[in-house]
């Protein structure tokens, strides 16, 4: 019974951070981008030729039904580049790790603080995603859209030490 109640616990837990991601962003979007949007649709990077980022990117948009979202675009860039899939705790990971290669913005912070608070379970997790993120070449102040016709094998191996490209679980891309 308790392992029951445990699980179910940490499924609401996830559903409210879910939820928190999905209402912030929208907000956060509004508030503090005012770049313009890529104007690029999954169907473009699908069209992209096979070794590409872009392409890689369209695969990761079209496996998790996904378009890109005008304004946040380099947030998938960075799902693909790292190899971090769209769960809960992988997003909150991701987060750290991004942290840890220097990126600094308010809702970095918001989903770092109340991801580790919420679901403390995975702390080993972020904190070896930090460590990745500390290890790695900076990646988080790219110009994304001008890097999709680069092979992604030669990016991430520009980017990650030799080392850290065997920890990253890039099998599911």
């Amino acid at each position: 019974m308790n392992n029951l109640l445990f699980h179910k616990i940490k499924s609401l837990r996830k559903q409210l951070i879910i939820w928190l991601f999905e209402h912030s962003q929208r907000i956060y979007t509004s508030m503090f981008k005012k770049h313009e949007s890529w104007n690029i649709t999954k169907v473009d990077l699908l069209n992209l030729s096979q070794p590409t980022f872009g392409r890689h990117l369209g695969e990761f948009l079209d496996k998790n039904n996904f378009e890109l979202i005008p304004k946040v675009e380099r947030h998938d860039c960075y799902h693909v580049l790292c190899g971090y899939s769209t769960r809960v705790e992988d997003e909150i990971a991701l987060q750290c790790l991004c942290y840890g290669n220097g990126k600094r913005s308010p809702y970095l912070y918001g989903a770092i603080i109340l991801g580790v608070a919420i679901l403390p379970d995975y702390y080993k997790y972020y904190y070896r995603s930090y460590k990745t993120g500390k290890r790695a070449h900076p990646f988080h102040h790219f110009n994304y859209k001008k890097l999709l016709n680069v092979s992604i094998k030669d990016f991430r191996e520009a980017i990650f030490p030799k080392s850290e490209l065997l920890e990253l679980n890039l099998s599911y891309l």
